[in-house]
């Protein structure tokens, strides 16, 4: 099938694969308004398209995009204590798996990751049954979610279910939820970015212009994200936050690598 715009060889782009990352840019757009656990299919969909390497180069500008949009809209929300917590060990784990990433295996790490994103999943669906209303405080707790939010942020994009699985166990009420991860995400993506052009060199003058052609659908998802976030009670957000998130971590333990 030909190509419908020229990107040269990196980005031989058909009908089926524009229909599959602007739905992967809508989603995006849907993720950052609050509807959060879908990163998997994101992640997914990219991988499909442009390879599991290359697409962090398409999609990680669009995180950041999708992040400047959520800081905009939310940012009256944002909880700065809780932010910080997870903030500083989040950088160093960004860092640490901006040098050392490309050294491990992507198939073993997306298992190991699944498993431990579904173990810590059955403890928070298991202390909301015993109605445990106790919340963590120790620095152990947002320094180690931290450190593996911010490892599987850099290599994966997978940082979302560790960084979700923090503040709700922390039990923030649904919009400061989401304008705290707000600021946390865009502060953490751009260090990222940084990164994939210098040290990765996955984004490029190509991917960046590609990307401009993935606002629309970004846009799109973000204003509709809204509007359904809008309609969700705190307390049903909370159980779809979680189950969202096991499912995405059952995509990633049954993904076949690309």
């Amino acid at each position: 099938m030909q190509n419908i715009f020229d990107f040269g060889t990196a980005y031989p782009l058909t009908w089926t694969h524009w229909i599959l990352v602007f739905l992967a840019a809508l989603i995006q757009g849907l993720g950052k308004a609050g509807l959060k656990g879908l990163s998997p299919i994101i992640v997914t969909i990219m991988a499909l398209v442009f390879g599991s390497k290359a697409s962090t180069g398409v999609l990680v500008p669009l995180m950041v995009a999708a992040d400047i949009l959520a800081v905009i809209y939310y940012h009256r929300y944002t909880q700065w204590k809780y932010l910080l917590k997870l903030l500083p060990s989040m950088v160093i784990g960004v860092v640490i798996a901006g040098y050392i990433g490309h050294t491990i295996s992507e198939p073993l790490f997306k298992k190991l990751m699944a498993i431990l994103i579904l173990s810590t999943v059955v403890v928070m669906i298991y202390m909301d049954r015993k109605k445990n209303q106790e919340i963590p405080s120790h620095w152990l707790f947002s320094g180690g979610m931290g450190l593996v939010a911010g490892f599987t942020s850099m290599i994966g994009n997978l940082a979302g279910a560790f960084a979700n699985i923090y503040l709700l166990a922390i039990r923030l009420p649904k919009n400061e939820f989401i304008g705290t991860a707000a600021w946390l995400f865009f502060l953490v993506n751009v260090l990222k970015l940084q990164f994939h052009i210098f040290v990765w060199e996955t984004v490029t003058v190509k991917s960046l212009f590609l990307d401009l052609y993935l606002v629309p659908g970004l846009l799109l998802g973000f204003l509709l994200g809204v509007k359904i976030v809008k309609l969700i009670k705190n307390d049903f957000y909370r159980k779809l936050v979680l189950i969202v998130t096991a499912i995405g971590a059952f995509m990633i333990l049954f993904n076949n690598p690309i």
